[in-house]
């Protein structure tokens, strides 16, 4: 047990208790770890101080600790809404890389075109010349 659990175990008694000295007393993890004095990385560490929290704000709210929560349409919403924001961005990505590319191609285009009119006789190692040289 370190330092830190006991600050937890602490905090969650004042809270419980319903006598807070440095939060306003509502039972959420972010009241506890404040409550306590430690980050929310150090409290989320203290895996068994986390379980206790869990089921003794369960019992203060009346509820059955041991109960799995109920899977909800918001909750299944909101998971769908997460998954189909990520598609959105890793879609933007993919296009964001195909406009960089298309106009790199379209610029090499254009400089052949100009190239192949001015000279005819142009080769494509010219192109590597184009490729080198410092971007306008």
């Amino acid at each position: 047990m370190t330092a830190a659990d006991d600050a937890l175990r602490a905090a969650m008694s004042r809270l419980l208790a319903g006598e807070p000295l440095r939060t306003d007393g509502a039972l959420t993890k972010k009241n506890l770890y404040l409550e306590a004095e430690v980050s929310r990385a150090t409290m989320n560490r203290s895996t068994v101080v986390m379980k206790e929290w869990d089921i003794e704000v369960a019992r203060a709210l009346g509820e059955d600790p041991d109960a799995k929560k109920p899977v909800t349409e918001e909750s299944k919403l909101r998971r769908k809404l997460r998954q189909a924001n990520k598609t959105i961005r890793e879609l933007r990505e993919t296009i964001d890389g195909a406009a960089s590319l298309i106009a790199l191609l379209s610029e090499e285009n254009r400089y052949l075109r100009d190239r192949e009119a001015k000279r005819p006789d142009a080769r494509l190692s010219d192109l590597e010349e184009f490729r080198a040289r410092e971007p306008r």
